[in-house]
């Protein structure tokens, strides 16, 4: 939904007025009104519309944003969400003088949607259909006016496919460097939450509506700043039995929740160099405020061995006392190239949790869109770029989510 200027709740006025027609009394003659429900109906959506129109009009500087005469719109739109996840981890031996820095990067399927917007001025319903397979679940809502900004978007997917890159160290120097592409033994589950408002202090003569929902045109080039406050949530899930092996890796973390809480401060600007194309960059870098980061760590019946010279003579492992035959809690876990000699009796319990607050921590919103009115039709296209990081000890994760969307519509 889009709108050039926050309006008291037009569509419960537009219930009301509804309610209070079905509500219209009968005359001493016992007969009906003169008009009839639908004409009363008709009535105040038109008082409806007209203050939708005065508002719009009265919201912007006339030199500089047009308030098209056309008020309704209807719009086709193609998007594509892409989200990159990049999990760091340092995995330390002292007994051994040496360590291991190594990252998993995560690209989920593209999720590409099509559908269409219908609205007035800037309210109005869309429907969109996703086009790619196993992307996931996304869903968004945004909304553009004169001096206010929203979006909202939800994202939850799972993927296998997975870039491992890995780099040994011994006696701090470089012993070993390693790149491979693969697959996870059992999926990856993310899921991201983005809700975002700001405010413009020139929405006068400077309009976000303008390059990104075309409700209005700027006619001059202007620009402002903008303050704005962000809420990201997300969860990073790899704690199937499978994934052991990069459990242990990980510090024996399994699964990551973080929620931010963000203020920032920002600038936007639309260049107009000829009637009818507007091009807009806004940029807002942002810090928490309120940054909770909570894991969850698993204990295993193996470990991962400081020395390959073990004998193994733990017998048989009982998972009620959590012990192995020989009375001890862990087994080094066999490091060889060969699937075979990978244990298949690997015990795994969730082990508690740790949650820790941290602030400052830096992010960004960045967003670029084009647009080109041309008699009733208009085409835009719009793009935006958000980066989250979170760290617990020595584990990150850095989530990039961006989206791009081609829009071509016509003013009825």
């Amino acid at each position: 939904m889009n709108s050039v200027k926050k309006q008291p709740f037009p569509s419960i006025v537009l219930a009301l007025c509804v309610f209070s027609s079905l509500l219209c009394p009968m005359n001493v003659a016992g007969q009906e009104q003169d008009s009839s429900l639908g004409t009363t109906i008709m009535k105040h959506l038109q008082q409806v519309q007209q203050y939708l129109d005065s508002s719009a009009q009265r919201a912007v500087d006339p030199l500089y944003i047009e308030v098209p005469v056309k008020p309704w719109r209807v719009i086709a739109r193609y998007k594509e969400n892409v989200v990159d996840v990049d999990y760091s981890n340092t995995f330390a031996v002292p007994q051994n003088n040496a360590s291991a820095d190594w990252s998993l990067r995560f690209d989920p399927p593209t999720a590409a949607s099509i559908g269409f917007w219908v609205g007035y001025r800037g309210t109005g319903v869309s429907f969109s259909k996703a086009l790619a397979k196993n992307a996931g679940r996304y869903f968004s809502i945004s909304s553009t006016g004169a001096k206010y900004g929203f979006n909202f978007r939800l994202r939850r997917f799972s993927t296998s496919a997975v870039n491992l890159t890995a780099t040994n160290y011994k006696n701090g120097e470089v012993v070993q460097e390693s790149q491979i592409d693969g697959d996870m033994p059992s999926p990856v589950w993310i899921r991201s939450t983005y809700l975002n408002g700001y405010y413009v202090f020139n929405g006068r003569r400077y309009s976000q509506a303008a390059a990104y929902s075309q409700s209005v045109i700027q006619r001059r080039s202007a620009g402002s700043f903008l303050v704005g406050a962000t809420w990201f949530q997300s969860s990073f899930d790899y704690s199937d039995i499978d994934n052991t092996i990069f459990m242990l890796l990980g510090n024996n973390v399994g699964r990551i929740k973080v929620r931010q809480g963000n203020l920032g401060l920002g600038y936007g600007y639309n260049w107009v160099p000829f009637r009818g194309f507007v091009l807009n960059v806004m940029a807002m870098p942002t810090f928490s405020i309120y940054n909770r980061v909570k894991v969850y760590k698993y204990d295993f019946n193996y470990v991962i061995p400081v020395s390959r010279d073990t004998e193994d003579d733990f017998g048989e492992w009982n998972p009620e006392t959590k012990t192995w035959a020989n009375g001890k809690t862990h087994k080094p876990l066999p490091i060889t190239e060969e699937e075979s000699d990978y244990p298949t009796d690997i015990d795994y319990w969730e082990a508690g949790s740790e949650t820790v607050y941290s602030a400052l921590q830096f992010n960004l919103d960045l967003r670029i869109g084009i647009a080109y009115n041309w008699s009733r039709y208009f085409i835009g296209l719009q793009a935006q770029y958000n980066n989250f990081s979170y760290k617990k000890d020595q584990c990150k994760v850095t989530i990039a989510d961006a989206y791009a969307r081609l829009s071509l519509g016509i003013r009825l």
